[in-house]
């Protein structure tokens, strides 16, 4: 396998953890709890979500022939509420990735190195991939971090529980080097 079918392969998996990651931690919480707002300046669940489906659908639709910023994008109007349901939020979050995967999944390996723009500023596409493998990541933690704060100590750990590192450790160490994704076996351990 070469260097960029192995990049696109990895990036897929990782990118699949972290939407696992939102969900899970959605799944936790009672519906009106994806709408809290701690104060005006500190977004809801729901308008993280709005933004990353936003950001999806701009930067992943004819990304490869038009610039990633859509001029029928609203960015402001992403962090405005306007869903009244879990439903809802998950209709707008499940559009966005499809949107990203849609696009990521018809990429050919010639084509990473293929300029594209965002804001007429070129990227590659393997830049713009990992402008996104940063910037996704950045709102599901703060998804699963808020989604920690309403559940409080009826949550259940989307990550190795806390004062369970070495146990998680000996079991690593206990098995074969192998070479692997790291997702393939926290995708397993999440379900």
């Amino acid at each position: 396998m070469d260097a960029t079918t192995s990049y696109l392969e990895s990036v897929k998996k990782q990118f699949l953890y972290y939407k696992m990651l939102g969900e899970k931690a959605m799944e936790q919480l009672e519906p009106e709890q994806l709408f809290v707002s701690v104060n005006e300046d500190t977004n809801s669940i729901a308008v993280i979500v709005k933004h990353i489906s936003g950001n999806m659908l701009s930067r992943w639709t004819d990304f490869l022939t038009t610039d990633g910023e859509k001029e029928t994008r609203n960015r402001d109007g992403e962090f405005e509420n306007d869903m009244q349901t879990k439903e809802q939020v998950l209709t707008v979050w499940n559009a966005g990735w499809d949107c990203f995967f849609s696009a990521l999944n018809s990429l050919k390996p010639e084509q990473l190195s293929q300029i594209i723009y965002i804001r007429n500023e070129g990227h590659t596409v393997i830049e713009a991939i990992n402008r996104q493998l940063a910037h996704y990541p950045y709102h599901i933690g703060q998804i699963v971090f808020y989604a920690k704060q309403l559940k409080k100590e009826e949550w259940n750990s989307l990550s190795i529980p806390k004062n369970k590192s070495a146990n998680y450790n000996a079991d690593k160490f206990a098995q074969e080097k192998s070479i692997r994704n790291f997702t393939e076996e926290e995708f397993r351990r999440m379900k």
